[in-house]
């Protein structure tokens, strides 16, 4: 039982790792294509989907199309204001876990070097 809610935390992680790297780089680039975010990436193709799709059915994300020519249909992604919130957020909590895992890392080489 524990094992499996251990499975779940991870999961859980990720995949806020996952949107807040989606959230990150659609801020910056929001008339990229979906190829060209998931290559920045590093995501496959369904991957961003997936994420995409997350994002969307959460509210933090709007999922525009827009004719660039007569001939092809691309998208503009756009973070709605809670998207804008929870990134935020996100960030924070990344930043938080950074901080906690350089202390660690201090603390580890300070207990090196007096042995």
């Amino acid at each position: 039982m524990i094992e499996r809610y251990c499975s779940i935390i991870e999961h859980m992680k990720k995949d806020n790792n996952d949107h807040f790297e989606v959230l990150r780089k659609i801020q910056q680039h929001p008339n990229s294509t979906q190829r060209e975010l998931a290559e920045e990436l590093g995501f496959s193709l369904g991957k961003l989907n997936y994420c995409l799709k997350a994002l969307k059915n959460k509210g933090l994300v709007k999922i525009e199309n827009f004719t660039k020519n007569p001939n092809k249909i691309n998208y503009i992604y756009v973070l709605t204001p809670k998207g804008f919130a929870e990134k935020t957020k996100l960030t924070i909590n990344f930043m938080k876990a950074k901080m906690k895992e350089y202390d660690e890392l201090k603390l580890e080489l300070k207990k090196t070097k007096g042995k």
